[in-house]
């Protein structure tokens, strides 16, 4: 639209320059010396229009010859980097398929003139590493490094991720110590270290980390809960290790109160102090902890416990009897305290009193253990081969679950 309105202006104009040469043609006289030029004014402003033009046209071609290696350089620049485009789209369609050796070839194909090699490289080194080319891998990760120098930390956060996925856990944590002193806050840094410990078991570290992890945010609070309790967890069994009953009451009272709390940990913590034969300490605690909550397992340890007031403890947890008189656990509990208290016949009744209402191989075994020292062998011994029934049958339903889930 925009051609044919500029060549009816000019057709205009043509047709009005042609009438007014036509009713007076005008004329144009040059002279030097003796030589004098005539024409008429229509044919002057004709032929300085044609020679504006091929002059105009001389020029145009003159400058396009002289910018011809720069237009093919750039033409062939561009063409280089469409193709480098479709190439860098290739390789990453095929990484998300999961094509590892396709997409790496596509990837470095003409990463020279990618727009993105830092990406490319990145890439790559991801394709390789699922190679198990842990040398080429490295190689991508250092010309990434080349490509773009001030992408040092994305590189080596690749590395590390690279390395602790492929189990190379040492290099891992090399890498990622060398990040943490040049960016001490980073989240991903943060959250790959603590995966790290966590693989290497290095529970201390692990805990020095988790107030870094609960600052900036970097787990999900349920995570970072299942977390601490599972680094806590593995901590006191590092504490126990030492057999120092002061070591292990000092260490959980640094335990976050939120952790103190958690039955699991309640239940181990008081496992260890038993095992340690802190009794009067897990004692006391159980005790605290039953009066907070009822679980069947507190009670069971609460009847392991060997106090140095059995009497004390007996009174205590026959005071939990009221509304529980038929409970197995508490009566398998107050069993082995008779035991303890040396009432024999009391803790008998307690015993076949738990098997009357729940047959279970430990009480079956206390029962059994209880009757030998009442000098009733063969009573013993049916108790032992009922506890074993029991027991085989329990293992015989846990290997039958897989096959009926």
């Amino acid at each position: 639209m925009r051609w044919l309105f500029t060549a009816l202006l000019i057709l205009l104009a043509a047709v009005s320059i042609g009438l007014l040469a036509h009713r007076d043609p005008g004329y144009v006289l040059f002279g030097r010396g003796y030589t004098t030029v005539e024409m008429s004014l229509s044919l002057f402003v004709t032929l300085q229009i044609v020679l504006f033009a091929l002059l105009y046209l001389l020029i145009r071609v003159a400058m396009q010859t002289w910018r011809m290696p720069r237009d093919v350089h750039n033409w062939r620049q561009r063409r280089r980097t469409r193709r480098a485009r479709a190439a860098s789209r290739r390789g990453l369609i095929e990484l998300s398929e999961g094509h590892w050796r396709t997409a790496e070839l596509a990837l470095i194909k003409h990463v020279r003139h990618s727009e993105t090699p830092l990406l490319n490289y990145l890439s790559a080194a991801r394709a390789a590493q699922k190679q198990n080319a842990h040398q080429r891998r490295d190689h991508y990760l250092s010309m990434a490094a080349h490509s773009m120098p001030d992408a040092d930390i994305a590189v080596e956060l690749t590395q590390a991720e690279l390395q602790l996925a492929h189990g190379q856990l040492e290099q891992s944590l090399a890498t990622l110590e060398h990040l943490r002193s040049i960016v001490p806050q980073h989240s991903h840094v943060l959250l790959l270290l603590s995966q790290l410990y966590e693989k290497l078991q290095n529970w201390q570290d692990l805990k020095s980390l988790l107030p870094l992890l609960r600052k900036h945010k970097v787990l999900e609070p349920d995570a970072l809960h299942k977390l601490s309790l599972c680094t806590y967890d593995a901590l006191l069994v590092q504490v126990v290790k030492q057999q120092d009953k002061d070591k292990l009451q000092q260490f959980w009272r640094a335990v976050p109160k939120d952790l103190r709390n958690e039955p699991g940990l309640i239940t181990h913590y008081a496992r260890l102090s038993i095992a340690l034969e802190d009794n009067d300490t897990a004692e006391a605690f159980l005790r605290g902890a039953i009066k907070q909550q009822w679980r069947a397992e507190w009670i069971e340890l609460y009847g392991q416990i060997k106090s140095s007031e059995p009497t004390k403890q007996l009174a205590t947890a026959e005071s939990w009897l009221k509304g529980r008189e038929n409970n197995p656990h508490l009566l398998l509990c107050l069993g082995r305290i008779c035991i303890q208290n040396q009432l024999w016949g009391k803790a008998r009744a307690y015993l076949e009193a738990s098997l009357s209402n729940q047959p279970r191989s430990e009480t079956y075994r206390e029962l059994g253990q209880l009757l030998e020292q009442l000098q009733e062998p063969e009573a013993a011994t049916d108790c032992y081969r009922q506890g074993l029934l029991l027991a085989s049958e329990s293992r015989q339903m846990i290997a039958l679950v897989p096959e009926t889930s």
